[in-house]
């Protein structure tokens, strides 16, 4: 199991306050082992609670226009280009 930190997240602007979010992050992966490894990952935020929703590694993403857009606006803020770790 790992332990996740964001470091830094985009969202998806969405047209109604209802709708799921989703979000790219760039984030720190801490794993029981003591290792620690940076990557990025889309992750869908539940409406209202804002709270995470994590679907044991995947994120249904609905067009690569959509993912573009937040690898685009990432990048803009200055933390798109990051490398992680293997």
């Amino acid at each position: 199991m790992a332990r996740v930190q964001i470091i830094n997240e985009v969202p998806k602007p969405e047209k109604k306050p209802k709708d799921w979010v989703l979000h790219l992050q760039w984030c720190r992966y801490f794993y029981d082992d003591g290792k620690m490894e940076r990557g990025y990952r889309f992750i869908w935020r539940r409406p209202k609670t804002g709270a995470l929703q994590p679907a044991r590694g995947q994120a249904r993403i609905v067009s690569l226009e959509e993912a573009e857009k937040l690898i685009a606006t990432a990048r803009k803020q200055g933390w798109g280009d990051n490398v992680g770790d293997y």
